[in-house]
């Protein structure tokens, strides 16, 4: 381990803490150090603590199993049973686990909370917005005050972005009171990394002439598109917002996606042209990625699919400016050297040169440049890597060293532009038009060595990575994991690096690969981009976003107030997060102190005179309801659930609808067979329609709605269904916490729910009751007598032919049809009892036409 990594192992394992590192320092080193450090007991044995890791992704858990050495860790997954599930946690041992899983076995009991150690959590800065991982902390901490609790982080950005405080939260929903923080400034950090720092050669690139006048006129288009923004709506942004409608900052990665986090909550209510001129920022957006990241002729490509009538007509009326007819000649002037005019006569083309990418260029000197520096002995072992930002550059950077930048870029002519009537086909430059039918020989496949030359295209993780034969070049993109780019790194062990593209992550992950293989091994990295451009100034402001996002962090730390218990270690609880109910926190707070001994569980939950219980379906702990039901004192029972998500009292079933999934339920009509499976089984059948609490409380225009189904469809159904099922109750609820608060209203002064017979009640048995066959009125009339509920009404429509057959019956015969001697006999009293009715009544004679049973009717 370096030494910073070192220190920061030293400091997770001595207090629970939230560590936040810069991206790229190596966040999986110290994670998998932290892993072995649980696992190992004393001389190699087993240590017989219970870790479990939540927040990992399938990749790295095989990362962190296949690194782990001779500790044992495994996953656990829905296929492992319920009693091997409880053998491995009385075992102890390091598992990853989902949260569901998790916190179902945690509320049935499944995993004793005390058996826990401690847990992990990897990417801990998802906790401000994921309901599950807050949950199960919350569950763990209510029940285990002594297990440990440590996060980690590699996205500073993150804790800046979004709410106020956002830091403070996280830390709130982890129960942990320090934050480590360590930045690549930081001083650890940097005389560890300059100690033996790789050879860097930085490549400052000229853009062409007509590459330039193109970033200009995009530039502009962008500048024009956000000024109309702030003209046309002035209130929404100031300069100190996070999103600042400059270009400057609309050059990032992460600008959309910040301008439509801000948006949502008011997306219904901006006008059709200002959602427009978004939709155009990320068009324009992507014109500037590609005129740095690919070539003349696929650049082309996406201008000629821009410019119809249609989009000019769709667009906010940026294709109206001198820029847009700028951009769209300087375009074809690259493939053909001069601005093509709109005669029907087709130009000839054979002889035209196409301006080739200066990157290639720059590759190809490099690549002549490292062949000269090695020495005849040692080439043949001598390993290039080759990075690249996405893999459709790597697939083309290995048939640009094969076949040559010309011959490439006309066959890519001839496939996107020389179909079209306006041009010809070109010459492939050796004398012969390309075949596109034609079969392709000697093609260098995905992880296979071309016959033209030694270069290895790496994309996937599952390729084989053991080379031997070389010169080798291998090309890799970004968007490969990067355990993946570990593995390339150790395995083949390349001096030269060329980093086609820039990229924050991938540069420090070189610096902590050479401080860790030490002098004797140095690599040497070729950093290239182009000069005084837009690829060079988002690197740029990358760096200064990370720098902020970590003196932010550095600022709050000092100015933060941590509550003395943070962490929920205390039995008599002071950690408001830690109560449940729907009382004022302080209140309860102050009652515990006035009697610790009064009536109340471990860990400071308040017991109520009679529990209440929500059977909830086990899918359902995807969402964030079950969190906020619990923590308003209400007990909740995971169990698989056939008809409905939430079992309130014996007669009130929930279903609940996003609002996504409330329109693809109505569409397909499955929202009709649930409804359906409700009213049979439940009297009191309810449909609940969640909105998302951060977008608007409406179904208005096309916010929710796809272009085949507007919201006045939505609406026309939702009535339908109400007809059909008027029993149907709808709830709207327009974020989860009122839903919680919804479910607690409802629940007073009823029964609870019973969870056998809500497990019981099967889709599969719905057939045989069938409710169209009944007459509505006589199906009404059977259903209010005594002792007929919901679910033996059927037994007596389907055995009884008339009411005259109903009174010959015997009460044990009532008994036996209805499956309940109660039951049996209230209808059976009720059936034979005497009835002394009054006189005036007496002498009304009934309308016979009005009942449409045979009436046998025994009086005692």
């Amino acid at each position: 381990m370096l030494e910073y990594e070192n220190q920061l192992l030293l400091d997770l394992l001595h207090d629970d803490a939230l560590l936040v590192l810069a991206k790229g320092l190596g966040l999986e080193r110290i994670f998998l150090n932290v892993l072995r450090s649980y696992g190992e007991g004393n001389e190699g044995q087993h240590s017989g603590n219970l870790v479990l890791v939540l927040g990992t992704r399938d990749e790295e858990e095989d990362y962190f199993i296949q690194n782990a050495g001779n500790i044992s860790i495994r996953k656990v997954t829905s296929e492992i049973s319920i009693n091997e599930r409880s053998s491995m946690y009385k075992a102890g041992g390091i598992y990853f686990m989902s949260t569901r899983i998790l916190t179902v076995d945690l509320l049935k009991d499944r995993l004793p909370a005390s058996l826990i150690t401690g847990l992990l959590v990897y990417r801990a800065h998802h906790t401000a917005d994921s309901c599950q991982e807050t949950f199960v902390l919350r569950l763990y901490r209510q029940k285990n005050k002594t297990g440990f609790i440590k996060a980690f982080s590699d996205a500073p950005s993150y804790f800046k972005s979004g709410a106020f405080r956002k830091t403070e939260r996280i830390m709130r929903n982890l129960f942990v009171r320090n934050l480590i923080l360590c930045p690549r400034f930081q001083i650890d950090v940097c005389s560890t990394l300059e100690k033996n720092p790789p050879e860097v050669i930085e490549l400052h690139l000229h853009m062409t002439t007509e590459m330039l006048t193109l970033q200009t006129a995009i530039l502009d288009l962008m500048d024009f598109t956000l000024k109309e923004i702030k003209r046309i709506n002035p209130q929404l942004y100031s300069e100190d917002d996070e999103v600042t409608l400059k270009v400057e900052n609309a050059i990032s990665k992460s600008f959309i996606k910040n301008l439509q986090r801000e948006l949502d909550p008011i997306w219904h209510r901006l006008s059709w042209k200002t959602k427009q001129l978004i939709q155009d920022m990320k068009t324009l957006r992507t014109l500037l990625l590609f005129l740095t990241q690919y070539d003349a002729v696929t650049f082309h490509g996406l201008v000629s699919a821009l410019r119809t009538t249609e989009n000019a007509m769709k667009t906010g009326g940026w294709m109206l400016l001198d820029s847009a007819e700028t951009l769209f000649l300087t375009a074809e002037t690259r493939l053909t050297g001069s601005k093509m005019d709109s005669t029907p006569k087709k130009p000839k083309l054979q002889n035209f040169y196409i301006e080739e990418n200066p990157k290639w260029l720059a590759l190809s000197d490099i690549l002549r440049e490292i062949k000269e520096n090695i020495s005849p002995d040692s080439f043949p072992t001598e390993k290039i890597l080759i990075l690249t930002s996405d893999s459709r550059t790597a697939r083309q950077l290995e048939e640009y060293l094969s076949t040559g930048a010309q011959k490439l870029l006309r066959k890519l002519f001839n496939k996107s532009v020389a179909l079209t009537d306006k041009f010809g086909r070109l010459d492939n430059g050796e004398g012969e038009v390309f075949q596109e039918d034609r079969p392709r020989k000697n093609k260098g496949g995905v992880g296979k060595k071309s016959s033209k030359s030694n270069i290895t295209l790496t994309e996937t993780k599952d390729k084989d990575l053991n080379f031997v034969e070389s010169p080798l070049i291998v090309v890799q993109s970004f968007q490969v994991d990067p355990f993946e780019r570990f593995k390339v790194l150790n395995e083949i062990k390349p001096r030269y690096v060329i980093m086609y593209d820039v990229d924050l992550t991938t540069v420090r992950q070189l610096e902590v690969y050479q401080a860790n293989e030490g002098p004797n091994f140095k690599i040497r990295v070729y950093f290239m981009f182009y000069g005084k451009s837009v690829e060079e100034q988002a690197f740029l402001t990358t760096i200064r976003s990370e720098k902020e996002a970590f003196e932010h962090l550095i600022k709050e730390k000092e100015t933060m107030v941590i509550p003395e218990d943070r962490e929920g270690r205390s039995e008599v609880t002071l950690n408001s997060d830690l109560l449940r109910g729907s009382e004022k926190a302080s209140d309860t707070i102050v009652a515990q102190k006035q009697d610790a001994s009064s009536n109340t569980r471990q860990g400071g939950i308040t017991l109520k005179s009679e529990s209440a219980k929500i059977i909830v379906d086990m899918r359902e702990f995807r969402c964030e309801l079950p969190s906020l039901i619990h923590k308003r004192g209400i007990d909740i029972e995971p169990i698989t659930l056939e008809v409905g998500d939430y079992i309130l009292t014996p007669e009130i079933c929930v279903e609940r609808k996003s609002i996504s999934d409330l329109i693809g339920s109505l569409n397909c009509g499955r929202l009709y067979t649930q409804a359906t499976s409700m009213t049979r089984f439940y009297t009191k059948p309810m449909l609940l329609i969640e909105f998302d609490k951060n977008k608007p409380f409406a179904l208005q225009g096309r916010y929710y709605m796809s272009k085949d189904i507007a919201s006045s469809d939505v609406v026309m159904r939702l009535q339908l269904l109400t007809l059909h099922f008027p029993r149907l109750v709808l709830l709207w609820s327009p974020s989860p916490h009122a839903t919680a608060e919804i479910f607690e209203e409802l629940k007073k002064g009823r029964d609870e729910p019973d969870s056998s017979r809500a497990s019981s009640i099967s889709i599969d048995i719905a057939d045989e009751f069938q409710s169209e066959k009944y007459n509505p009125a006589i199906f009404d009339f059977v259903s209010k007598l005594p002792g007929v509920t919901t679910r033996n009404v059927y037994s007596i429509l389907n055995s009884v032919s008339n009411l005259g057959d109903l009174f010959d019956l015997t009460e044990e015969g009532i008994s036996e049809l209805l499956e309940s001697k109660i039951h049996g006999k209230l209808l059976y009293e009720a059936l034979h009892c005497k009835m002394e009715a009054a006189e005036p009544i007496e002498t009304k004679k009934s309308n016979p036409s009005s009942s449409r049973f045979k009436h046998k009717i025994k009086r005692k």
